[in-house]
């Protein structure tokens, strides 16, 4: 009885079991690729819709805070909070004047050394930031020697200070003299969006208060022309009406701190600084930053 032999294998036959190995090597290569591509285009959209979600609910908080200052009439209240919920998440929204805080472009030398003294710094070296300060805003007399440009040339400075109005609190970072440590503390405590040198005591933050009573005492100490002389912008053209002792200093700017808790459990917290307007433009944002930390304490919110 003959059996059946089995055909020795050839180099043909082991060319064509290579190349399949490998073509299956190809394709499992491209199904990993494809699965990856689809999980980062995955959480891409998911990472964009959040992002958008967020945007449209601190719009709304916007605009809710807005239409409740409106309603008050001239008795906009200075803070306040209250909640809503949209889009399957819940929106804590606090508010706050911007008289709350110290205005950059518009305080007194005695108030900002005050502060900065508080913060940390020395009599003198807070004396000699607030001067820096004011010679940053402080627009030169034409025809006369800019001593203020001539300092940062000195310093190794390779820009000159704006002398006009700050135009955004980050600005303090530029200014020669001032530690960056400084800065930092001081952020939380300032603004370019008061518009005036009034604060409100009733709501200002414990450092702010503590500024202004340094800052009084330092006036006692001094003569009225001498202070005078120190603080205020060349020409005039930036002095704002000072009412320190005032506690109902008011600012048609207002700081909403809008907190979102989603379903997921994902948190953010953004802030935006809105000015009031009229009927036809009721506010207008003026600063938004997203992913902030959250700053303001306010009184237990109410619901919408």
């Amino acid at each position: 009885m003959t059996g059946h032999r089995a055909c020795p294998p050839t180099p043909e036959r082991g060319f064509v079991i290579v190349a399949v190995l490998w073509i299956l090597m190809a394709l499992s290569s491209l199904a990993m690729i494809f699965s990856v591509y689809l999980s980062v285009s995955a959480h891409a959209l998911a990472v964009s819709d959040v992002a958008l979600q967020t945007e449209a609910l601190v719009s709304a908080s916007a605009e809710l805070t807005a239409y409740q200052l409106m309603l008050a009439g001239e008795k906009k209240p200075s803070h306040g909070s209250f909640h809503f919920r949209m889009d399957d998440a819940d929106v804590n929204v606090a508010f706050l004047s911007e008289a709350a805080r110290i205005d950059l472009n518009f305080a007194p030398k005695d108030i900002l050394a005050g502060l900065f003294a508080g913060l940390g710094a020395s009599r003198q070296a807070a004396q000699e930031d607030a001067d820096r300060i004011i010679g940053w805003r402080t627009r030169p007399v034409p025809g006369s020697a800019n001593e203020e440009g001539a300092f940062y040339a000195a310093a190794g400075l390779n820009y000159a200070p704006r002398q006009a109005l700050f135009m955004h609190v980050n600005e303090l970072s530029l200014v020669a003299g001032l530690p960056p440590a400084l800065v930092e503390r001081a952020l939380p405590f300032v603004t370019v969006f008061n518009g005036n040198s009034d604060v409100d005591k009733t709501i200002a933050a414990p450092e702010v208060v503590a500024a202004l009573s340094r800052g009084k005492s330092e006036k006692d100490a001094f003569s009225d022309g001498l202070a005078r002389s120190n603080e205020a912008p060349a020409g005039g053209d930036f002095a704002a009406p000072a009412n320190r002792d005032s506690a109902t200093a008011q600012s048609p700017c207002y700081r909403i701190e809008t907190t979102i808790i989603f379903r997921t459990g994902r948190r953010t917290v953004s802030e935006v600084v809105i000015a009031l307007g009229d009927t036809a433009e009721p506010y207008r944002v003026l600063s938004w930053q997203d992913e902030v930390e959250a700053r303001n304490s306010m009184p237990p919110r109410r619901r919408l």
